[in-house]
């Protein structure tokens, strides 16, 4: 008689992955072309591996603490308020220093535009 031949299971291997999940990271050419912009000279690559790791650090912790505050506030949705007293505490933004300051000095027009509210003719504010 003829014998089905049966599979032998590999030892530790499951029918699931074992990976961990991985966290999400900012892209290195994001950081390589914000950081060169700012310091206009040229980086070593041991120099920018201590900038990146300062970087996802930073964003770690800039997170948490918008988290912070919005769960302190009651509520599940991080708002401008959120990010306006984050970096009040920073000491980003002052009384001779508002936010939309700020906005309207670093940030592109199209970004500027979604942040700041602008009245229209008809008395409507586009966002």
């Amino acid at each position: 008689p003829v014998q089905l031949l049966k599979t032998k299971p590999v030892p530790g291997r499951s029918g699931t992955s074992q990976r961990k999940p991985r966290e999400p990271q900012i892209a290195r050419s994001l950081i390589k072309e914000v950081f060169s912009y700012f310091v206009k000279m040229p980086v070593t690559r041991e120099a920018f591996k201590i900038v990146e790791k300062c970087s996802e650090k930073y964003f770690k912790q800039l997170s948490s603490d918008l988290e912070a505050y919005t769960r302190h506030a009651g509520r599940k949705t991080v708002e401008m308020a959120d990010v306006e007293m984050l970096m009040r505490r920073q000491g980003l933004v002052t009384d001779k220093m508002p936010l939309n300051v700020l906005i309207e000095r670093h940030l592109p027009m199209e970004y500027r535009r979604l942040l700041i509210p602008i009245a229209v003719s008809g008395n409507r504010v586009i966002p």
